[in-house]
C-alpha cells in the first residue's frame, strides 16, 4: 500500500510539472511574439479606415492574461475616444487621406458624449472637402448618431437601421430574495439612491421612475438634437415612433425603409461598398481590401502626438471606482491615488481631472479625492473635465476642483451612499440548520451571514451610511460653497444632467475636454504660450501592447452582425448587468456611492472571471 501511495505521488507530481512547464513554455512563446512583433506599417495614399469592431471607450482596459485564458475568447476591443477623434483632425489636414471611411459592422457602441465629439470631428472632415463614408449590416442608435455625420451611410440591402432611445427595464430581486428567505439587510440614505431598490421592491419606485425620466429624456432629447443637426431631413422622430410603419410603408423592405427615412444615403453589399471607395481613394493590389487604406492603429502611430510648450497633466477616472490597483479601464483607488502623487512634482502647470464613472467604493472615492487635493494644496491649479459619467463616487472625487465642466449629456449628481449585506438565517432555517452560541458584547461573532444580525450591529451599519452621507455633504457643501442643508435639498442620490447640474451649482461650466484644458492652461499662467495636455498612467504592459497590435491586422468579415446578431451580442450587457446586481448583494462590498440610473455601455458582456457564477445560475436556474 505504501509503495502504490509512492507511485501516485510521483505521478502527480510528474503532472504538476508538466503543468508548470506548459505554462512556462506558454508565456515564453508569447514574449517571443511580442519581442519579435512588426513595427506598425506605414501609412499609404487613400482612405483613413476606421474598422470600429468594438465598444468606443474613455479609457481602455487593461488585458488581464488569466481572463482571457478562463474564458477562451478574446475581449471585446475597446477605442479610446480621444484616439477617433484625433485621427479624424489629423485626417482632415492631411493631403495623404483622401476619404474617410467607418466600418460599422460590427460596432458594439459607444456613449452620447463621446459619438457627439467623433461627430464634430467628422464635420471636420467633410468641411475639409474630404467624403466621409459609413457601412454597416445594422445601424442601431449609436451607429444612427454617427452615420449622420458622415456624407455617404451605406446599408447592406438586407439589413435595418432602427432607434430606441435610451430606457427599458431592470430586474427587481424582491420575489426572489423572499422565495429564498434571504434577508437583504439594506442600509442607505438618499430619497432618490435606488440602486437597493431591486433587493427591496418588485418594481419602481415613483422617485426611482422621475429620476429615470429626467436624465434619459434629456439624453434622448440630446441625441435627437445631435442626429438633426447633422441631418435636417432625416425622419428620426417618426422612425422611433412608428417603425413597424414606416417598414411597411416601404413595402416590408427594411433598408428601403431606412433610405426612406433618411437615415442611410445608399444600399448595397460590402462589395459595392469597397467598389465606391476604390473610386474615392484609389486602387490597392493588396489582397486585404481592394482600396488604398492606412487603418487606425498605424494612422496612429505615424503621428505620435505632438508635445509643444508647457505640460497640462491629465488624470483619467474611468469605470466604477474601486479599492486597490485596479485598471485602467477601471478607476482603483491605490493605483490613481500612487499616479498622481508620483506626478506632483513634475512641473505640470495645473491637472484635468478627466471623469467617466457612475462611483463605487466610498473609501476609494475618498482616497482619490484626498490626492486630488494634494495638488490643490501645492498651489496647482485643477480643474474636473467630465464626460458622460461623473456621478455619486465619481461627483466625490470632482470636489477638489476649482472649476468643473460637463456636457449636455453628462450624467451627474446622485450625491448618497448605501451598503447591502445579506444573511440566511431563515434561509438555514427551512432546512433545520438553527444557530446558538455565546456572546460577551453585542458585536460578538457579527456580521453572523449565517445566524443573522444583531439589532445593535443594524444599528451601527445606518448610522455607518448616514456618517459617510454627511461627509459626502460635507465635502461637496465646502467645494461649492453652500451649506449641507443646500445640497442636501438636491442630493438625495438623485441624478441631473449636465445642464440642469450647471442651474443647480454642481457644475460651472458646459464645454468638453479642451475647453476644461484650456481653462487650466490659463489657470497654471501659460497665458499665449504653447502647452500640450499630458495623460498620465502607465505605459501599456507587454501583453496589452500585443493584443493591441491586433487592431492593425485586417479582420474577418465573416464576423458582421445583422440585425439580429447584433441585438444578440449586445445582449451580454443586459446580463453583465443583471449579474452587476446579483454581486451588489453577494459581493460584500463596502459603503458604496455608486448611480445605479447610469445607463451600462453597450456592448459591455459578461467578464471571464464572471463566467463561473453564470453558468452556476444557469444550472441552478434550469437554462440550457
Amino acid at each position: 500500500m505504501k509503495f502504490a501511495s509512492k507511485v501516485w505521488k510521483l505521478l502527480v507530481g510528474v503532472k504538476d510539472a508538466l503543468a508548470l512547464l506548459f505554462l512556462v513554455m506558454f508565456f515564453g512563446l508569447i514574449y517571443a511574439a511580442l519581442s519579435a512583433r512588426p513595427a506598425a506599417g506605414s501609412v499609404e495614399k487613400g482612405a483613413l479606415l476606421l474598422d470600429l469592431n468594438g465598444v468606443i471607450v474613455e479609457e481602455k482596459s487593461k488585458v488581464d492574461p488569466f481572463d482571457l485564458l478562463l474564458s477562451g475568447e478574446a475581449p471585446t476591443r475597446e477605442f479610446q475616444a480621444r484616439d477617433i477623434e484625433r485621427a479624424l483632425r489629423l485626417a482632415a489636414k492631411d493631403d495623404r487621406v483622401k476619404v474617410v471611411v467607418l466600418d460599422l459592422s460590427r460596432f458594439m457602441g459607444g456613449r452620447f458624449v463621446h459619438l457627439r465629439g467623433i461627430g464634430a470631428a467628422m464635420d471636420e472632415v467633410r468641411k475639409a472637402g474630404k467624403p466621409v463614408l459609413t457601412f454597416a449590416n445594422a445601424y442601431l442608435d449609436d451607429g444612427v448618431q454617427l452615420a449622420a455625420h458622415s456624407s455617404e451611410a451605406w446599408l447592406d440591402p438586407m439589413g435595418e437601421a432602427l432607434i430606441a432611445g435610451p430606457g427599458g427595464n431592470m430586474n427587481y430581486y424582491k420575489g426572489l430574495i423572499d422565495r429564498f428567505k434571504v434577508n437583504a439587510h439594506v442600509y442607505r440614505v438618499g430619497t432618490y439612491k435606488s440602486y437597493v431598490e431591486p433587493y427591496l421592491r418588485s418594481d419602481m419606485s415613483p422617485e426611482a421612475r422621475q429620476a429615470y425620466e429626467d436624465v434619459y429624456g434629456t439624453l434622448w432629447e440630446a441625441w435627437k438634437a445631435d442626429v438633426r443637426k447633422a441631418r435636417p431631413k432625416a425622419r428620426t422622430d417618426e422612425l422611433a415612433a412608428n417603425p413597424a410603419g414606416m417598414m411597411k410603408a416601404a413595402g416590408g423592405d427594411f433598408a428601403q425603409g431606412a433610405k426612406a427615412a433618411g437615415i442611410v444615403d445608399r444600399l448595397g453589399d460590402k462589395t459595392e461598398f469597397e467598389r465606391r471607395v476604390a473610386e474615392l481613394a484609389g486602387k490597392s493590389d493588396d489582397d486585404d481590401l481592394p482600396y488604398a487604406h492606412t487603418r487606425l492603429a498605424t494612422w496612429l502611430a505615424a503621428n505620435p502626438e505632438k508635445k509643444p510648450g508647457e505640460a497640462i497633466a491629465v488624470v483619467t477616472i474611468a469605470g466604477d471606482i474601486v479599492d486597490g490597483d485596479a485598471g485602467p479601464g477601471q478607476a482603483g483607488g491605490d493605483r490613481i491615488a500612487e499616479l498622481l502623487d508620483d506626478n506632483i512634482d513634475e512641473d505640470f502647470k495645473a491637472l484635468v481631472v478627466r471623469i467617466d464613472s457612475p462611483g463605487g467604493s466610498a473609501t476609494a472615492a475618498e482616497r482619490i479625492r484626498r490626492a486630488i487635493q494634494r495638488w490643490r494644496d501645492a498651489k496647482i491649479p485643477v480643474v474636473v473635465s467630465m464626460s458622460n459619467l461623473a456621478a455619486s463616487g465619481g461627483y466625490w472625487v470632482s470636489t477638489p476642483a476649482q472649476k468643473i465642466y460637463a456636457e449636455p449629456g453628462t450624467i451627474t449628481g446622485s450625491i448618497g451612499v448605501f451598503a447591502v449585506i445579506p444573511s440566511f438565517e431563515k434561509t438555514l432555517a427551512d432546512f433545520g440548520v438553527t444557530s446558538d452560541g455565546v456572546r460577551t458584547t453585542p458585536l460578538s461573532g457579527q456580521p453572523d451571514l449565517l445566524g443573522g444580525f444583531t439589532p445593535e450591529l443594524n444599528e451601527l451599519l445606518q448610522a455607518s451610511v448616514e456618517n459617510a452621507y454627511g461627509k459626502f455633504l460635507a465635502i461637496v457643501a465646502k467645494a461649492r460653497g453652500r451649506t449641507p442643508q443646500q445640497i442636501d435639498a438636491v442630493a438625495q442620490g438623485r441624478v441631473w444632467p449636465g445642464a440642469e447640474a450647471r442651474r443647480l451649482g454642481l457644475v460651472d461650466e458646459m464645454g468638453n475636454l479642451d475647453a476644461a484644458l484650456g481653462h487650466a492652461a490659463k489657470l497654471g499662467g501659460v497665458g499665449n504660450g504653447k502647452w500640450h495636455a499630458e495623460f498620465l498612467g502607465e505605459k501599456p504592459d507587454a501583453f496589452t501592447s500585443f493584443i493591441e497590435q491586433l487592431e492593425a491586422k485586417p479582420q474577418d468579415d465573416t464576423a458582421a452582425y445583422d440585425f439580429a446578431g447584433l441585438v444578440a451580442a449586445r445582449q451580454q450587457a443586459q446580463a453583465g448587468r443583471a449579474l452587476g446586481q446579483l454581486e451588489g448583494l453577494l459581493g460584500m462590498r463596502g459603503v458604496q456611492a455608486y448611480c445605479l440610473e447610469c445607463p451600462p455601455l453597450p456592448g459591455a458582456g459578461v467578464k471571464a472571471k464572471n463566467l463561473p457564477l453564470v453558468r452556476g445560475l444557469a444550472k441552478v436556474a434550469g437554462w440550457n
